[in-house]
């Protein structure tokens, strides 16, 4: 074995270019022409392969770092068999870049006659089978032009880049329009030159890995379709942000495993924040965490690329792209001419990916953390340039202000004054989390348009509460918990059904009530980010004992950050109990897009007349508040009367 470092290739005039992701780790072995990272300039990234096949003994460089030509970014053992026989391999070209540095214009310079002649230009070869979109004419009939001048502007589904003139000369006829699609080959305009030189034909050579035209933006490449690994065999696969529960994009407020680490499925890898709680992003397999790809304070949404991890192959997972060599990708033949296709535009839900955006353009959205899928572009085709980020940050920014002046202020009515407090004694300024903010606002706008009534009412509880304790020995059995909460889910679920008044929402237009037909409760929370509401779904369905362990473990999931915000969706009424905390009563706040919500106090014994004497009887404070516009006094009345009489009689519950 002899050792060879590998240096950075030509950069197509790029002074110095930032490495953006490192394909390789110490200990593996690389074919030739494999990606070994890949580089980021202002215009494009390119991946850099392998001149040589052998043992990676040592990385150079790490993701962030700035490189220029010439640079060393890996030490690598090579057989001596193989470093003696081993063709140099090509350089590659930037992607994103002209065409022109990998198509050969030797011929364009050979067999110069002085008589003019028309030649056709034709599109060289891309480094794909797919057709790529014309989204720009970039010259017109008449003009003239030099041998590297731009023709046309394709555009992938990640990058755009202009098809270049092979030969100079005035331009005849131009073959295709915008809208067009054409591949390799494809004849795209007749120019005349002086000269007789046939037109040049593509390069009849193989294409290698590097020689690829395609830009490729740093924005997540859809992932491939999973495909079964050999058990025992050691593969990276990326991992992807599981389903959010319909939030666009969620914030990385945390990296929680270290690079090197041993995950199991399930361990978390990222903690994230939505608007409404925080939630641990996890494994989705064992294995060892080689890369993290975001960074605390990116914004990730369902789909994102976000680590990488390497595992043993025992079931489905995802194929890692094998070497590419010169062998395997032969370039095509000159092809015959094929007329372009016309397609029409459509208008579908895009990915990140999938959006109108250049590399230049794709690198500012991330330095800003814009979701590009939001942001319109003025370009052509509706590309994004970077004014249109530029302007998208201001309104989004002008109507964050404006919305935090509202919440703060009331919608008109006058806000408190701002009071220097440190004049009267020494202070601390503590930051609010996002999560008590956003608590703030919604519990601000829930009470401004919802015309709030509560009404009270104690339920005896003693023939319960001696139900409940004869049950303690069963549920330690059972390795569960059984508090009141279980009773209260269950009595509410038969209170909702019998009274439906209170399963409704009303639209925002106030035009409508939306009745429901499910049963779905959520709990209010105490955690020590802030309060969380997770829902338990189809209560009227479920017995005590499942209604106990969902809601006992929906409780340390939120307690521990790691409720999804699927799991805080969909509720129809809330349970908001201070039970263990104390107090006589208070009044909830309604949870809108919901019409009440229950609160409940610290049961307390109490002497209850029964008609010739007091005897001692718990009771549990209870109130409720609702949306006046959906509910009146006297449902909240039959309500009541059906929940108490629920609480006071649990054979009512089997009813």
């Amino acid at each position: 074995m002899t050792a060879e470092t590998i240096l950075v290739p030509d950069l197509g005039g790029a002074e110095t270019v930032e490495v953006i992701e490192l394909c390789v780790a110490p200990g593996d072995r690389v074919e030739l022409e494999q990606s070994l990272l890949v580089l980021e300039s202002d215009k494009a990234t390119m991946d850099v392969p392998s001149t040589r096949a052998g043992i990676i003994k040592q990385l150079l460089v790490k993701v962030g770092d700035k490189v220029s030509e010439g640079s060393p970014i890996a030490e690598l053992d090579v057989e001596a068999d193989s470093a003696a026989t081993a063709e140099p391999a090509a350089e590659p070209a930037v992607k994103g870049e002209t065409v022109a540095q990998a198509v050969s214009t030797e011929a364009a310079a050979s067999n110069v006659q002085s008589a003019q002649s028309e030649q056709t230009v034709r599109v060289p070869d891309t480094g794909t089978e797919e057709p790529l979109e014309i989204i720009e004419l970039s010259v017109a009939v008449g003009d003239e032009i030099a041998e590297g001048d731009g023709i046309v502007v394709v555009e992938t589904d990640k990058a755009t880049m202009e098809v270049p003139a092979s030969f100079g000369g005035q331009v005849k006829e131009l073959l295709v329009k915008v809208g067009d699609k054409i591949t390799s080959g494809d004849a795209i305009a007749v120019l005349v030159t002086s000269g007789g030189a046939e037109s040049p034909a593509p390069v009849n050579e193989p294409t290698t890995a590097a020689e690829t035209v395609v830009a490729e933006s740093s924005a997540p490449a859809p992932a491939p379709a999973p495909a079964p690994a050999p058990t025992g065999v050691v593969v990276e696969q990326d991992v992807l942000v599981p389903d959010t529960g319909g939030a666009d994009a969620v914030e990385v407020i945390e990296i929680a495993a270290e690079l090197g680490a041993q995950l199991a499925e399930g361990n978390g890898i990222l903690v994230v924040e939505t608007d409404k709680a925080t939630m641990e992003l996890p494994a989705p397999f064992d294995g060892e965490l080689l890369e993290v790809l975001v960074k605390v304070g990116d914004k990730v949404s369902t789909g994102d690329r976000i680590a990488r991890m390497k595992t043993t192959g025992a079931g489905e997972v995802e194929a890692v792209p094998a070497a590419s060599s010169a062998a395997q990708t032969p370039a095509p033949q000159a092809p015959e001419p094929q007329a372009p296709t016309s397609v029409e535009s459509k208008v579908e839900p895009v990915s990140a990916g999938d959006v109108y955006a250049g590399p230049a353009s794709r690198a500012l959205a991330r330095e800003l953390g814009v979701d590009l899928r939001k942001v319109n572009g003025s370009g052509p085709r509706g590309r994004i340039l970077k004014e249109d980020l530029h302007n998208y940050v201001k309104q989004a920014v002008a109507k964050a202000e404006s919305a935090t002046a509202v919440a703060a202020s009331g919608a008109g009515i006058p806000s408190i004054p701002d009071v220097d407090f440190s004049k009267f004694g020494e202070i601390e300024l503590i930051p609010l989390q996002k999560i008590h903010k956003l608590t703030a606002a919604n519990m601000q706008r829930s009470w401004l348009n919802v015309p709030h009534v509560t009404q009270f009412d104690d339920a005896d509880i003693t023939e319960l509460e001696d139900f409940r304790n004869s049950l303690k020995k069963e549920a330690e059995k059972r390795g569960s918990r059984l508090t009141p909460m279980p009773f209260l889910l269950k009595a509410c679920a038969h209170a909702l059904a019998a009274n439906p008044e209170f399963n409704r929402s009303i639209t925002a237009d106030g035009e409508n009530f939306v009745q429901k037909k499910y049963i779905h409760i959520g709990l209010a929370v105490d955690t020590p980010r802030g309060l969380v509401v997770p829902v338990i779904r189809n209560v009227d369905q479920k017995g005590l004992w499942q209604l106990a362990e969902e809601a006992n473990e929906l409780a340390a999931k939120a307690r521990d950050g790691k409720l999804t915000a699927a799991e805080m969706q969909g509720g129809c009424f809330t349970i908001s109990s201070l039970g263990a905390i104390g107090g006589n009563g208070f009044t909830p706040i309604v949870n809108a897009p919901e019409v009440a919500i229950l609160g409940v106090s610290k049961s307390q014994m109490k002497p209850l007349w029964n008609g010739s004497e007091f005897v001692p009887r718990l009771m549990l404070p209870l109130s409720v508040s609702y949306d006046h516009r959906v509910i009146n006094g006297a449902d909240c009345g039959r309500f009541f009367t059906f929940l108490v009489s629920v609480l006071s009689d649990v054979r009512r519950l089997a009813l």
